[in-house]
């Protein structure tokens, strides 16, 4: 083995002692960052670090020059605990510098202790295990759609969007039941362009994988239809084989390398202790003989990355060719504005669907109309329902642009099946990815299974639509497992995440339209099971009056004595309340939107709610806890904090004090005990 001794002569090594000393400086870097930090995962990077080299120096296409170039291979690092091998390859393609590595998990470093989206070369924010997974198989998701759509219109365009997405997954992560999920997922759609390596070094934080795992996971994922490989992970000519038979295979891949936890150490490998602490600096003393580097801190010598470097010209090459191939056929009728929508992400003026203000519509229909209109003039657009088509009213978009299946990868529709939680994660990944729209629904009671995957997006900051219906005790029948309670303000506690609860069928219009060009926030429309008054207010007007977060939907002459505030269908119902109190100046509010309405300016917050002189009051068919920012210590939070029951839901609504007279009841005896 060549060590940093002989590194005059490094130009005369063969491709495998360099390879292999690469590997070995990678690995010096992970064990040196983590011993500066005193925190980190040293054994996992050390264990598929052969892999991941060997994948980025020879196999995979990005633009040195611009890490975000479109047709870029998407690489993630699913095992986000993993970071510092990572990190030590974006430092050797020149997107982090020593003093990055030298910074890990300090305080605004780029390299913080889980990759995150914001670092050049980073896909997406890794860590908690699976998603990462996930995330992968919505990225391959997006890169099949946009690349058929594409050819669909002209064979030659499909090349600009034909990429590889490739997974680094741990054992931690093949655990987590949303990889299942979205595994089986990938593979019943044959998403081809899916790689997956498995670093099966059997050793976890607690232990050693036997301890709760036997799963045979070749056959889990044959029976997935995946195309399977099995090989030693340290083996440099079997991952160069496996690669290339995955990358020419029709079925998504997944490599099962069998590898040694903390490969290279001195004393400690196959030890389940290095998953999660540094390495003693005796081991790193030892190690770094091993491998034959010398004993100081952080080396990387110009010779490795001028080797790593080899492949820069012609990569970048193959990107400027490809910016040179949009420009052309941005000429092209049949294929430019698929790219406007695709690679310029352009929105069209979307115009309101028309509802007729006389009679009663649901929430859920109107988004429904909605999305039949947008979807017309969005191709981008893609999405499905968790096995709900017909209450999530997704069923026309599907009849519409027809599922994506194995044989029709230029379906709009996602066929998403009963996997709530893997729907949302690969959301995120297709938003990532960039060129698409998505939108994916179930009922709001089921937001429960996908909150990992949307505090991830918010983390993110990604555009993702979540269509949450059945928003209420108006369920009915289905009883208290299917009647949302505390799911409306549980998600409004997640930072950068909007909550749009819309009153009717206009609101909800533009509640859709403004999740569309929010481009940093993901956005849930929590939507009506029953049907509910349209609004009369004109389009332009609400539109305006929306984008603030709240608004005044009906106002007394003077100064309001009682000022009602409700999102929702408790919108109407406010409405209703308010005639009733005849001999008060009643002033009701809706509020799609607490998150925009806080964003607000201090003077138009206090326009609708001044700090004094009114009584406010809170109606939503949901708990009370957090209404009192609104309604101050002497208002009244009208809600629901029990479970609800099944019954029909207007039977429910007497039961639970949501009719007009309840509430007025209410707001007297709120009164009387106030005086």
């Amino acid at each position: 083995m060549k060590t940093y001794k002989e590194l005059e002569t490094f130009q005369q090594w063969s491709k495998e002692e360099k390879d292999h000393f690469s590997i070995s400086v990678i690995k010096g870097l992970v064990i040196d960052a983590i011993r500066k930090a005193n925190s980190g995962h040293p054994g996992g990077p050390m264990s598929c670090a052969d892999f991941a080299y060997l994948l980025y120096s020879d196999f995979l296409s990005f633009n040195p020059e611009n890490p975000n170039w479109f047709n870029r291979d998407r690489f993630i690092l699913s095992g986000g605990h993993m970071s510092m091998l990572q990190y030590s390859l974006l430092h050797l393609i020149g997107w982090l510098d020593m003093e990055d590595i030298k910074n890990f998990r300090q305080l605004n470093s780029r390299t913080p202790g889980h990759p995150e989206v914001e670092i050049p070369g980073v896909e997406c924010t890794t860590g908690p295990l699976g998603q990462g997974f996930a995330m992968g198989v919505g990225m391959a998701h997006a890169e099949a759609y946009l690349h058929n759509s594409l050819k669909d219109k002209s064979e030659p365009a499909g090349d600009l969007v034909d990429h590889f997405t490739y997974v680094l997954a741990s054992d931690g992560d093949l655990q987590e039941p949303v990889t299942l999920g979205s595994a089986s997922l990938a593979g019943h759609l044959r998403l081809e362009k899916l790689i997956v390596f498995y670093d099966a070094n059997e050793a976890q934080i607690s232990g050693h994988t036997n301890r709760s795992d036997s799963t045979n996971y070749y056959k889990v994922f044959e029976g997935f239809n995946w195309h399977v490989q099995e090989i030693n992970g340290h083996n440099h000519s079997e991952l160069n084989d496996a690669i290339k038979q995955a990358q020419n295979s029709k079925r998504p891949s997944i490599i099962i390398g069998n590898t040694i936890m903390a490969k290279g150490t001195a004393n400690m490998e196959k030890d389940h202790n290095t998953h999660g602490a540094p390495l003693p600096q005796d081991e790193i003393n030892l190690t770094k003989d091993k491998l034959g580097l010398p004993g100081s801190p952080f080396y990387s010598p110009d010779e490795v990355k001028e080797y790593f470097q080899e492949r820069f010209k012609k990569l970048i090459e193959n990107a400027n060719s490809w910016e040179n191939k949009v420009k052309s056929f941005r000429n092209d009728d049949k294929v430019s504005s698929l790219i406007s929508s695709f690679l310029d992400d352009d929105l069209p003026n979307l115009k309101f669907p028309k509802f007729e203000e006389e009679g009663l519509i649901a929430t859920r229909k109107a988004f429904g109309v909605t999305l039949d209109k947008y979807s017309k003039l969005l191709p981008n657009l893609i999405g499905g329902s968790a096995d709900l088509e017909p209450s999530n009213y997704t069923g026309n978009f599907a009849e519409a642009y027809s599922d994506f299946t194995a044989k029709n990868h230029s379906g709009r529709n996602i066929p998403f099946g009963v996997r709530e939680f893997p729907m949302a994660a690969m959301m995120n990944g297709m938003a990532l990815h960039g060129g698409i729209i998505p939108f994916g629904g179930t009922f709001l009671v089921f937001a429960d299974y996908e909150r990992p995957a949307l505090r991830l997006g918010a983390i993110q900051g990604v555009r993702v639509l979540h269509e949450f219906t059945h928003d209420s005790f108006y369920v009915g029948e289905d009883g208290p497992t299917h009647q949302p309670v505390e799911h409306a303000m549980a998600l409004r506690a997640i930072p950068n995440f909007n909550v749009l609860r819309p009153a009717d069928a206009k609101e909800t219009a533009v509640c859709f339209k403004l999740a569309l060009e929010t481009m940093d926030t993901p956005s849930a429309l929590l939507l009506t099971r029953q049907g509910v008054p349209v609004s009369k207010i004109n389009y332009d007007v609400l539109d305006a009056f929306v984008r603030k977060g709240a608004y005044i939907i009906k106002d007394c002459e003077a100064a309001p004595q009682i000022i009602l505030i409700a999102t929702g269908s408790e919108v109407s119902l406010a409405l209703e309340a308010a005639k009733l109190l005849v001999n008060k100046k009643v002033r009701v509010i809706s509020m799609p939107c607490m998150e925009i309405f806080e964003k607000q300016s201090a003077d138009y917050r206090e326009e609708l709610l001044p700090q004094r002189g009114a009584l406010k009051v809170s109606i939503e068919a949901g708990i009370t806890q957090g209404w009192q920012k609104f309604t101050g210590q002497t208002g009244l939070n009208i809600g629901l904090d029990h479970y609800g029951a099944s019954a029909p839901g207007k039977v429910l609504a007497e039961e639970f004090g949501f009719t007009p007279e309840k509430v007025v009841n209410r707001i007297k005896e709120h009164l009387s005990k106030l005086l």
